[in-house]
């Protein structure tokens, strides 16, 4: 099964970039990722955190008759 995926991709022109931009892609997108992580609000974090310990007044679980 390789042998003809590496076969087929041989000869297509320009497919070595590929590669490159998949691995651009990743390495910026965590880079991102790690940047918005050490530039956020502390507050923000503590208030996202929070969120599963409220109680939600729009949702009622009890059925009434």
């Amino acid at each position: 099964m390789l042998k003809f995926v590496k076969g087929s991709l041989e000869n297509i022109d320009g497919v070595e970039i590929y590669p490159i931009i998949s691995l651009l892609i990743f390495f910026f997108f965590f880079v991102g990722v790690f940047v918005w992580i050490f530039t956020i609000k502390k507050k923000y974090i503590e208030e996202v955190s929070n969120i599963p310990l409220e109680e939600d007044t729009n949702t009622n679980n009890t059925i009434q008759l």
